[in-house]
């Protein structure tokens, strides 16, 4: 019998290269709202402006919680890309975690995350 890996090896190869070029995405995107969020802070520390009774303090509070909001989808980003890579180290990438039948390829393709087959993610 063939193993998983040797058997989808030239898909683990495209899924390997793809989620890293993700990664990289998701890591700059990451570190520019990061970027932004210290610049919010350290502008909003040099003034003395009172998010509870300056007008413009709703404003900044909610930009700020916008800002830790998209931080934290970012790290979850990351996190499941970072997972998935392991599955295709592990040889397990592409093979529902329900069901293990094979992911279909375009499910892959357009959510190259996923951890479960179409029949099993709508049994949810």
């Amino acid at each position: 019998m063939v193993s998983r890996t040797n058997e989808r090896g030239y898909r683990l190869r495209e899924a390997r290269e793809a989620l890293a070029a993700e990664r990289a995405s998701a890591q700059e995107r990451l570190t520019g709202l990061e970027r932004d969020f210290a610049g919010m802070v350290e502008s909003s520390a040099a003034t003395n402006a009172d998010d509870e009774h300056d007008p413009e303090g709703a404003t900044i509070a909610f930009e700020r919680q916008h800002l830790v909001a998209l931080m934290e989808q970012a790290r979850d980003r990351l996190a499941a890309i970072d997972a998935a890579l392991q599955r295709v180290a592990d040889g397990t990438y592409g093979w529902c975690e329900i069901c293990g039948r094979p992911i279909a390829p375009e499910r892959l393709a357009a959510r190259p995350t996923a951890t479960r087959c179409v029949g099993c993610a709508s049994r949810r």
